[in-house]
């Protein structure tokens, strides 16, 4: 019966009344918990959903009844501290998975757990993309118990992250407040790891380390944002604020093939500089410095350089662009002299180990998100001494050269200034098969410099000679020095390789961008389908 009514309920009175309920489950921890997350300068996990949403996009949520009178000794949970849900982001059916900070500070109870691991099954047998806004104060610590320990409890989350990882499944993360403990493994497991200032990521806060350790350390120095993105390097976006977060989110997800596919190729825009520009950018001998995202204005689409870790392994710029409208990622070489906070000075056209490990990781991204990936190569080599060696420089240095080797994704070189050493192998040299490799008329390929080539074969020439017969003259050994000299700059010049077809074409440097256009068609056909064919043979 009907309390309110006196008659028998029908069933579209239990409709009303679980629609009713529902729009009660979606204000989550209340107006007090609103104001208070918005007190913060942050948006609700609603809020946060619509804005990363495309505009009018339907959101089919899952799991909105998840621990529904389940810890009432604890008070309400609603929707288990979590918001999931299917929706299309940049044409993208995407999974959302965002913690509510408004219900207990978004920590995890044991049906939030289970929340998530659904969504996670869900998005993986579909391979929907995944997107977590994360914003939680960890495992909910009076049931550790039920929520620790299991096969189906928190460690479940991460396990899934990996395996969801190697199926090549995009994942992204934007840690957007609180981000502690063990919890703070699930966007470190991403593909993609956006922050927003003023949020905290690390295994124990401040009071945590201070009981443990006695260490006295404030949020931003022991996990900030900054922190992340300029020392530790875990982050990749730095961003100020929550909307400026899921614009960028949007962004990355819109390089997904899947977004350029159901959009054709976007309406590309001229590059921000003419070609011409180049040629007061850079010398023909290669000793001006330049900012390598001057560069990238002559080439790729204004306004659309997404730079990755920008201020972390600072001698190599990382990037996302469009070329023509086409997605791409690029690695380019850095000829400003950089400083890092860990490192100090850095010197351009170096790579060191930061620039190296970064660089790894984006062609490990690129290759998740099937992003063909420019090379463009202006490098003197690995950065070598003690503290470089210390560092781990050749540890760094194999695991660029692993991952350039192993990419799948059409590759594509352009060598526009030095090509030296180790630095042509890490940077998708010849022998790492770029679909296409080029190179500017100032372009010059060899193990090292003429200068320092020159002087050390000349130091061994030298020893040998003096081993023979009788003392050389000093006039004969400077002899000797130019025409060694002389010899190796003729192997270094551009000519010399293209010769020998260590380059499939020298271009002028102001067509780089419309070269760039074709080729990537070129490279973005589909690759053929084999099938058993033996042409006409005899009988």
């Amino acid at each position: 019966m009907s309390s309110r009514t006196g008659r028998a309920e029908t069933l579209r009175d239990r409709c009303d009344k679980i629609r009713a309920e529902e729009e009660q489950l979606r204000e989550g921890g209340g107006k007090a918990g609103q104001e208070r997350q918005h007190k913060l300068g942050r948006l609700v996990a609603r809020e946060r959903i619509a804005r990363l949403l495309d505009r009018d996009a339907k959101f089919f949520e899952i799991g909105l009844w998840a621990a529904h009178k389940m810890y009432e000794q604890w008070g309400r949970v609603p929707a288990a501290g979590a918001v999931a849900g299917i929706g299309n982001v940049a044409n993208v059916p995407c999974m959302i998975v965002a913690n509510d900070a408004t219900v207990k500070a978004g920590a995890f109870f044991p049906q939030t757990v289970k929340k998530l691991i659904r969504a996670q099954r869900i998005a993986f047998e579909n391979n929907l993309p995944l997107i977590y806004l994360v914003d939680s104060a960890g495992v909910f610590l009076p049931m550790q118990d039920e929520i620790f320990p299991d096969e189906d409890d928190f460690g479940r989350i991460f396990r899934n992250n990996s395996v969801i990882s190697a199926a090549g499944i995009p994942q992204f993360a934007a840690i957007m407040g609180n981000c502690v403990a063990g919890g703070a493994y699930l966007p470190v497991l991403c593909d993609k790891i956006l922050m927003t200032e003023g949020s905290g990521l690390y295994l124990a806060g401040p009071s945590l380390v201070k009981a443990a350790i006695g260490q006295i350390v404030d949020q931003e120095e022991l996990g900030g944002a900054k922190m992340h993105s300029e020392i530790s390097g875990t982050v990749d976006f730095y961003e100020k604020n929550d909307e400026a977060c899921l614009e960028k989110l949007r962004s990355l997800v819109a390089l997904l093939p899947e977004a350029n596919e159901k959009c054709a190729i976007p309406g590309s825009k001229d590059a921000a500089k003419p070609g011409d520009a180049i040629y007061d950018l850079i010398s023909l001998d290669g000793h001006k410095n330049y900012d390598a995202r001057d560069l990238l204005a002559t080439i790729i689409d204004a306004d659309s350089l997404d730079e990755y870790k920008a201020d972390y392994g600072k001698t190599l710029v990382t990037a996302y662009a469009r070329i023509g409208g086409r997605a791409v990622g690029i690695v380019a070489s850095q000829r400003l002299q950089v400083r890092t906070k860990t490192e100090g000075i850095q010197m351009g056209g170096v790579i060191y180990s930061d620039s190296a490990d970064k660089a790894a990781r984006f062609v490990m991204d690129c290759n998740q998100a099937g992003l063909p990936i420019l090379f463009f190569q202006d490098v003197t080599g690995f950065m070598v001494g003690k503290a470089a060696e210390q560092s781990g420089i050749i540890r760094s240095g194999a695991k660029l050269v692993n991952a350039v080797s192993n990419s799948i994704v059409p590759k594509i070189t352009i060598v526009v200034g030095g090509s030296f050493g180790a630095g042509n192998y890490a940077l998708c040299g010849k022998a790492y098969d770029p679909r296409f490799i080029l190179a500017w008329p100032n372009a010059r390929y060899a193990v090292m410099g003429a200068a320092q080539a020159s002087d050390t074969v000349f130091s061994i020439l030298a020893r040998a000679k003096e081993r023979g017969d009788k003392k050389a003259a000093p006039g004969e050994l400077e002899e000797l020095r130019a025409k060694v000299k002389a010899s190796y700059e003729e192997q270094t010049d551009i000519r010399y390789g293209a010769a020998r077809g260590w380059i499939d074409a020298i271009i002028q440097p102001h067509e780089t961008r419309d070269v760039l256009v074709n080729l990537l068609r070129y490279v973005g056909r589909p690759p053929a389908k084999g099938r058993f064919h033996t042409g006409v043979i005899q009988v």
